[in-house]
């Protein structure tokens, strides 16, 4: 029951302040990553092997000592409470996530390209200089399906699972993942621990993210059959189930080719129905919400019961 408390507040806290515009933990960890990537990087010389293992040193000497101390911290009575709805409420982005993507549908509405553009640009990671509406209005839609389970679901469940210690290694090692986990020539092989423990740590939250996305959407039968169909296909393990499960349940088409980097990579479609327009912006906000709103309900349930 405590644990859903804590999803309950850490929620509200998220609905009425949003993410700390000053001072946030992640801003800071992600420079800490910067310079740990500086020294570990090694070489221009460095065989693939050598790479990877430095990924990987890399990778521990972020996550570890800020496992122990959540552990440590989440021992102690009181700051230990304290601490856990602190790490939950800085984890989850439910705000922050729709902010940036009505950002992006009310430049679409204003016919301001340029702005969607640069707003599109700062929660995707392909490249936005030409995207025209229905690629923005693509792209976004994707973003906030992924990040459903990114910022969010996964975040709850892992806080469910493992606490503190939990929540602080899941919402690290996807900031990890955020910064290194691409298929470039630098990325490829130091990048290779922080992606594949991003896998490891979304593979249940994405499928209970994909499932959610069902039972609250629009289509159910259309999302079952998407996820099943399509998702092998994806590149992605994880955000294959997500993204069919989320296009299916709003009779969208998604993926397509898109560039990262300079480079055009061939995507496979998920969903089906007609390519997103800027309204459908709104609907996939809707989804995750309505998708958050089954998480509290479940998790509210389920503390009843075992209380």
């Amino acid at each position: 029951m405590l644990t859903a408390l804590l999803w309950l507040m850490a929620t509200l806290l998220d609905h009425g302040w949003g993410e700390p515009h000053r001072w946030h933990p992640l801003v800071g960890f992600g420079g800490l990553a910067n310079r740990v990537e500086s020294l570990a990087y090694g070489p221009p010389q460095a065989n693939p092997a050598a790479r990877r293992l430095r990924g990987i040193g890399a990778v521990l000497v972020l996550l570890a000592p800020c496992m122990l101390a959540a552990w440590l911290l989440s021992l102690v009575p009181l700051l230990g409470l304290a601490v856990a709805l602190g790490a939950l409420y800085l984890a989850i982005g439910v705000r922050s996530l729709t902010e940036h993507a009505e950002a992006v549908a009310d430049a679409l509405r204003a016919d301001d390209l340029p702005l969607a553009r640069e707003r599109v640009g700062r929660i995707v990671s392909r490249d936005t200089a030409d995207l025209d509406e229905d690629q923005i209005s693509r792209a976004t839609v994707e973003s906030v399906l992924e990040n459903g389970c990114d910022a969010i679901f996964g975040a709850l469940f892992w806080f469910a699972l493992a606490w503190t210690p939990g929540v602080v290694v899941y919402r690290l090692a996807n900031t990890l993942d955020a910064m290194w986990g691409y298929r470039t020539p630098r990325y490829l092989d130091f990048g290779w621990a922080a992606a594949r423990l991003d896998d490891v740590l979304n593979w249940i939250p994405a499928r209970l993210t994909a499932l959610s996305y069902l039972l609250v959407g629009a289509k159910p039968a259309l999302a079952w059959r998407c996820w099943r169909e399509q998702a092998p296909f994806w590149k992605s393990p994880n955000a294959g189930p997500v993204m069919a499960a989320g296009a299916g349940a709003l009779g969208l088409a998604l993926g397509g080719p898109a560039r990262y980097h300079g480079e055009w990579i061939v995507r496979p479609v998920l969903g089906e129905g007609l390519a997103p327009r800027p309204e459908d912006i709104g609907r996939a906000i809707i989804l995750v919400r309505r998708s958050l709103g089954l998480w509290l309900v479940v998790g509210v349930i389920a503390g009843v019961a075992f209380a």
